[in-house]
């Protein structure tokens, strides 16, 4: 096991960031950290990552304490914020973090995978607020780690630089790195992730496949092209949009057989599972 939490609870003062969280980091494949704003993600990492220790419960990595410089040494990290020093120049930055490492990934070699060779020689004060991002993502590469953890790695990226990110992460995943992600953007992790984590209120939700999350909320998108559409039951949400109503329902056959026999005339039928964002939102609600 790379890292490991038991029973792990962090408290602020008053505030209860972590409640008895229980997780387990395997070796290989990208990890998903889902939760809305406080729920405790950056908190979760900073623990597994040695920035902070627990209030109670056990904290591992790579089997001791993530707080020793032993155990840190495998990891790569880019946290939420990151400080980067302005005068210094983007080579400057890459060769300096491979320094700390015994067996570094060369600068022109990490440069062109996160492209960044053409900005190699602009100093980093001038750089725009994602050329920044797609720099500390990088450096968390340097070290050559097993495990890395990438804290909302993709925030103020356009598509194709995101795109592009996603690729240089999946390579990492399959040639046996690990990775610990969080993301606001869904599809990032329903593109990137084998494994979801959904937390809220301090506590684990849900811990599976994109596809078992899903399923858990027991929601299905049943979708028709219809002028109107009738008052059905056992709907639990309506969204119209181009021309299409899609209604959302625990129980889609039943609903596709009380539509037919209202009548309606209506066509282009689509019964889909719930997306990731539903239950998502399904989870962290609910608290359950």
């Amino acid at each position: 096991m790379l890292a490991r939490t038991v029973e792990v609870s962090r408290r602020y003062g008053d505030t209860l960031a972590l409640d008895r969280v229980s997780l387990d980091i395997p070796q290989g494949g990208v990890v998903g950290l889902l939760g809305p704003n406080g729920a405790g993600k950056s908190t979760l990492i900073n623990l597994l990552v040695g920035l902070r220790r627990p209030t109670s419960g056990t904290v591992e990595l790579f089997g001791g304490d993530p707080r020793d410089p032993r155990s840190r040494r495998r990891i790569g990290v880019t946290p939420q914020e990151t400080g980067l020093p302005s005068t210094l120049r983007v080579r400057e930055c890459v060769q300096f973090v491979a320094r700390h490492f015994p067996d570094s990934v060369p600068p022109a070699e990490l440069l062109a995978r996160f492209d960044l060779a053409d900005l190699a020689r602009r100093q980093t004060g001038g750089l725009s607020g994602g050329q920044k991002r797609r720099l500390a993502v990088a450096l968390a590469f340097a070290g050559r780690p097993s495990l890395v953890f990438l804290d909302e790695p993709t925030t103020g990226l356009d598509v194709q630089a995101r795109r592009a990110l996603w690729d240089a992460i999946r390579d990492f995943a399959d040639k046996g790195g690990t990775v610990v992600l969080t993301s606001h953007y869904l599809e990032e992790i329903e593109a990137l992730a084998d494994r979801v984590v959904v937390v809220g209120h301090g506590r684990v939700l849900a811990d599976d496949t994109v596809a078992a999350i899903r399923a858990m909320v027991g929601i299905h998108r049943v979708s028709v092209s219809a002028t109107e559409l009738p008052d059905l039951p056992g709907v639990v949400g309506v969204e119209r949009a181009d021309g299409r109503t899609s209604l959302l329902t625990p129980d889609a056959d039943q609903l596709v057989r009380d539509l037919v026999r209202t009548g309606v005339p209506f066509q282009g039928l689509q019964v889909q599972p719930t997306t990731l964002e539903e239950a998502f939102l399904t989870l962290t609600s609910t608290g359950r």
